[in-house]
């Protein structure tokens, strides 16, 4: 059956998940892109384990990560999925492969002491000839889903084939997005805007965390209208008052008081893609520390924006930054921003570009970006952010909401 048959009667037998998805072309400019780097690196056989990239390249979509599974990716011929046999069975129904192209191993092997999946795994690669005569394989050495067991027993069972890291390959290529990706990413963004004014409106003197917690995610799944949300890959994050000098801390039974500021750092998901925003609320007057931070910070964002378009360094949207807070006493050592897409926990990065005065990575339109300007002192937390596609000219926000703190 010919791949845009595939497609199709996957598509039919799935409901909309993969209908939904980008068309056949679009997955076969994406693995060409990936063949290329692979050629540039020398790489026989890339072996993706990372599940953003698993999605990326056939539509995959399942909770299963938890579990040892890879896409084997070679420089010629068909790609093939190996997996859980429970969730083998029912690959076809979100990615586009065809059966013959997607493995279960046996359930025996799940969680034993003595033997991995990727044994049985790396046999089959074996058996269907993937393995690249004289050449190596690459692997994605920093994915979250790869353990150090996992990796011993692909080197063991490929030996004496060499396993090199391929340095996040096709996260690179993800970093600049098609105009059907970016689609997307604005449905996202309407579901995070959607999930925003939930937090502002639950954000309230005698609120406990965890309600605001709970009026988030409601609203990160109801999204806005025809904009449903999917789930987020970070769970809402909301250091509070002095706690928020401390970033990426969750929620509590703590009772929000007068005074008291919250951090909302949150995502916007449709279909795996996913928009992050992050805004400051307070209850009350802001404490003088907090009020200091508000107009720093938005002069620093807009700096940042409007340096940002193509052909132009990451860093110098870094430099940017560094320069406006400079006149006001401040300085920022963590990294501004990072690029953005398809997500899975426990992160939404994509693990390639960061913004800071170090990174040579040359803009280009597609390439989308969170913007998060997050200060952390002593006792004290404030940020607020904007994701952002680099267009031919510059960027565009996608989200509606104002960067500003936000007085309740």
């Amino acid at each position: 059956m010919a791949r845009d048959d595939v497609l199709v009667e996957n598509a039919r037998m799935g409901g909309d998940q993969l209908a939904a998805l980008p068309t056949s072309g679009e997955y076969a400019a994406r693995l060409e892109a990936v063949r290329a780097r692979m050629g540039e690196s020398g790489l026989g056989l890339l072996v993706v384990s990372d599940p953003a990239n698993l999605y990326y390249l056939t539509g995959y979509n399942a909770w299963s990560f938890y579990t040892p599974q890879l896409l084997a990716v070679p420089h010629d011929g068909e790609m093939v999925l190996f997996a859980r046999a429970m969730d083998a069975a029912g690959a076809h129904r979100t990615c586009f492969l065809g059966p013959e192209h997607v493995e279960g191993y046996p359930e025996r092997l799940v969680h034993r002491r003595d033997e991995h999946p990727f044994d049985w795994v790396a046999d089959r690669i074996r058996d269907r000839g993937l393995l690249p005569t004289g050449g190596v394989v690459g692997i994605e050495m920093d994915a979250h889903f790869l353990t150090p067991k996992a990796f011993a027993a692909l080197e063991s069972g490929l030996a004496p084939t060499p396993l090199v890291d391929c340095h996040e390959l096709v996260n690179w290529v993800r970093a600049v997005k098609s105009d059907a990706e970016i689609a997307l990413m604005r449905t996202a963004a309407r579901v995070a805007d959607a999930a925003m004014r939930a937090a502002v409106e639950s954000v309230r003197v005698g609120a406990p965390q965890y309600v605001v917690a709970a009026e988030i995610q409601r609203a990160q799944v109801l999204g806005d209208g025809d904009a449903w949300g999917d789930f987020p890959a970070i769970v809402p994050l909301l250091p509070t008052s002095e706690s928020a000098d401390t970033p990426h801390l969750t929620w509590s039974d703590r009772i929000l008081a007068d005074g008291d500021a919250v951090v909302v750092e949150i995502a916007g998901v449709h279909r795996r893609y996913h928009v992050p925003l992050a805004r400051t609320v307070v209850l009350g007057s802001p404490p003088d520390g907090l009020a200091g931070l508000e107009a720093p910070v938005a002069e620093g964002l807009d700096a940042v924006l409007d340096s940002m378009r193509p052909g132009v360094p990451v860093g110098d949207a870094a430099r940017a930054w560094d320069e406006v807070i400079g006149r006001h006493g401040l300085t920022k050592p963590s990294r501004l921003g990072y690029s953005i897409g398809i997500g899975y926990p426990p992160d939404w990065g994509e693990r390639t570009i960061s913004i800071r005065a170090d990174e040579a990575t040359v803009l280009e339109p597609g390439m989308t970006f969170h913007v998060i300007c997050g200060m952390w002192l002593r006792d004290l937390g404030y940020e607020v952010s904007h994701s952002v596609v680099v267009t031919d000219s510059g960027v565009d926000r996608f989200s509606e909401l104002p960067a500003e703190l936000v007085r309740r």
